[in-house]
């Protein structure tokens, strides 16, 4: 549910100023003013909402956002969540809204590759943000401008406390967006000063939607299973999706279940249930010779494995504390394989793991 704060109205300004158009050393504005077009264009850009109305999910934070916009009472915002799930394409959304074709020239984005330190702060931003004119006819006005600082959990202490007086200082002609994975890494005065929205991952249905209109409108052969692994393997990433169904199209002509999981290095669905057999009824010996052999000939990576394991165990009947007890020692070699540990120590780890599982199991059936 969106957290809402009163407010800022919008307040006119009688000045006239020559240019909005702000110093690009190391920022730089919105460079897309429509849909792309192309074979060579990412599908992230080319599909990318041209609209609020386009916005595939979280329709009460954009109805909230655009009406906030419509009556020119918009607020900063602190957009945060999950990689993916349309926190940029929002704000991009409702500044083509608020100046149309000419949003290039009212908006300063500084993205992932920008310095963030105190010195961008006090120089790029104020610049910019105490910077006013026209961007129309000499009669047209800017409402406000927009500042759109993406990835802003990782600026400094240094220049979050600095931006919190431009934000306070230049509030009447300026709004300013906020846009991180992380909101904990954001300083509580920032906060204080920003609406704040949380974008959740998307819902497998809106996953769905919306790469239907991408095979739709780019003709692909896709099965219905090709689809469903794409949407799962998305875990809620727009993006991530789109990267997937354009990169197994490009390897593949037709996408089904198989090509997208081998297109994306992953385990197939049935080669983890193989697996899982392995596990829970074979000897230590057995099980370790065969997961290493498909390991090998399909090129998977045991991370992967394990984490697929560890959906699995949820599907499988067993007692609460058995499934407990397995869940927690698959996390911990997980986690000791993200540190670059050996595979075969690993690969050993998890099959005495489900040994002991299967003594509990034996167990608790007597």
């Amino acid at each position: 549910m969106a957290e809402l704060i009163t407010p800022m109205d919008i307040d006119g300004d009688d000045t006239n100023p020559s240019s909005l158009k702000p110093n690009n050393d190391k920022g730089k504005n919105v460079a897309v003013s429509g849909p792309i077009h192309g074979e060579a264009t990412p599908w992230v850009e080319k599909y990318r909402p041209q609209s609020l109305a386009d916005v595939a999910a979280h329709r009460d934070i954009v109805d909230t956002i655009d009406r906030l916009a419509s009556e020119n009472r918009l607020p900063h915002l602190l957009l945060y969540g999950p990689p993916g799930t349309g926190k940029t394409s929002t704000i991009l959304a409702v500044a083509r809204k608020l100046y149309g074709a000419q949003y290039r020239k009212i908006i300063l984005e500084l993205n992932a590759s920008d310095d963030r330190g105190i010195d961008v702060v006090r120089q790029q931003i104020q610049n910019f943000a105490s910077s006013q004119g026209l961007f129309g006819g000499e009669t047209e006005k800017v409402p406000v401008k927009l500042v759109l600082l993406d990835e802003a959990d990782a600026m400094t202490k240094d220049a979050q406390f600095a931006l919190r007086r431009v934000i306070e200082k230049y509030t009447k002609n300026t709004r300013f967006t906020l846009i991180c994975n992380h909101v904990n890494k954001i300083i509580p005065a920032l906060q204080s000063r920003c609406t704040r929205f949380r974008f959740a991952p998307l819902d497998s249905f809106h996953v769905k939607d919306r790469l239907k209109h991408v095979i739709d409108a780019e003709g692909l052969d896709v099965f219905e299973n090709g689809l469903a692994a794409v949407v799962r393997l998305s875990n809620g990433d727009m993006r991530k999706a789109l990267n997937i169904l354009q990169s197994t199209h490009m390897a593949s002509q037709k996408i089904t279940e198989e090509a997208v999981y081998l297109c994306t290095g992953n385990p197939l669905p049935k080669d983890i249930e193989q697996i899982s057999h392995w596990l829970l009824n074979e000897s230590f010996t057995e099980a370790f010779k065969r997961i290493s052999d498909m390991k090998t000939i399909k090129g998977l990576a045991l991370v992967d494995i394990v984490r697929e394991v560890t959906m699995f165990v949820f599907k499988i009947k067993m007692p609460p504390d058995v499934r407990v007890l397995l869940i927690n020692d698959l996390a911990d070699i997980e986690y000791r394989l993200s540190f670059g540990c050996n595979d075969k120590l690993q690969l050993g780890s998890i099959i005495a793991t489900f040994t002991k599982a299967r003594s509990a199991l034996v167990a608790a059936a007597k």
